[in-house]
């Protein structure tokens, strides 16, 4: 008998799978073209995605493709003023469909894009998880995921946090730990967009900080920040250093798309201003 219920539920569940399918077909998170399944690009979106594999500054993981694979060397802006993070890869580099997926899942509500953009970031947090065994052999505690949170007035009127999003569909991905709550955005700030780095760096300057409980969970700790975006990186630093004082060994940042100079098209390629993750001024609905 309970055979007959579990495979007569199995049909059931392939009868209106395929209902679904054919009233609402799986669209390329890209362009909207139908697609053969959920959360898969068309071919034309897939090949215009630029995936971040290559040689990268040891610090914040900005391209370097003229280093030598595996060499840990720094870009100059690094060099100049380290950053307080270890690493900061992405998935992809961002351009037109990296750019329509985040927007996608910021404005547009498709909280199905988290976990599309979480499966290709999994793949770079094993990265940081593989480096931090190698470099230190008794690690014990696991890596920790912490999402870069919202002032709570934005998120009221946006609803949640993109961030917060991919962030726990990358724990159930790789079994990591995920500290939500663990930091808080205590101001809002303005948007960053043109503002040169000295004045980002104070816009976001005490932006950030932890809460009542987190000293505890985040002390010796490799905390992962977690973030839809890395442009200027200026959210990104603020958050690091308040997370560096309260005890982490090491704090590293995984977005899922990064800014890069062949994207920018700008004299000066480590001037991101233009293109910062807390822009606001955009919206998406479709």
């Amino acid at each position: 008998m309970t055979g007959y219920l579990d495979t007569t539920i199995r049909l059931l569940r392939a009868a209106v799978r395929a209902a679904v399918d054919y009233a609402l077909p799986p669209r390329c998170p890209g362009c909207g073209v139908i697609v053969g399944a959920d959360r898969q690009f068309c071919l034309s979106c897939w090949s215009s995605l630029d995936f971040l594999d290559g040689p990268a500054c040891a610090a914040c993981s900005i391209p370097l493709p003229t280093a030598l694979p595996d060499a840990p060397v720094r870009c100059g802006a690094c060099l100049a003023q380290p950053p307080p993070f270890d690493g900061a890869p992405a998935a992809v580099a961002y351009g037109a469909v990296a750019r329509t997926v985040a927007l996608r899942l910021k404005y547009g509500r498709r909280a199905g894009h988290a976990r599309l953009m979480a499966q290709y970031m999994a793949r770079r947090l094993r990265g940081l998880a593989d480096e931090h065994e190698h470099e230190h052999e008794n690690a014990g505690a696991p890596l920790l995921l912490i999402a870069v949170p919202l002032h709570r007035w934005r998120l009221w009127s946006r609803g949640f946090n993109q961030a917060a999003l991919i962030a726990a569909e990358l724990a159930r991905l790789t079994g990591a730990a995920c500290g939500p709550d663990l930091l808080v955005r205590t101001k809002a700030t303005a948007s960053l967009r043109g503002k040169r780095r000295r004045e980002r760096e104070r816009i976001v300057a005490g932006a950030f900080a932890l809460s009542a409980a987190a000293k505890a969970r985040v002390a010796g700790r490799h905390v992962v920040l977690v973030d839809d975006v890395h442009a200027s990186g200026a959210t990104l630093r603020a958050a690091a250093r308040v997370l560096r004082r309260g005890g982490a060994a090491r704090v590293s940042a995984l977005t899922w798309a990064r800014v890069v100079p062949d994207a920018l098209m700008t004299p000066n390629i480590f001037d991101f201003a233009d293109w910062d993750s807390d822009i606001d001024t955009e919206r998406m609905t479709g």
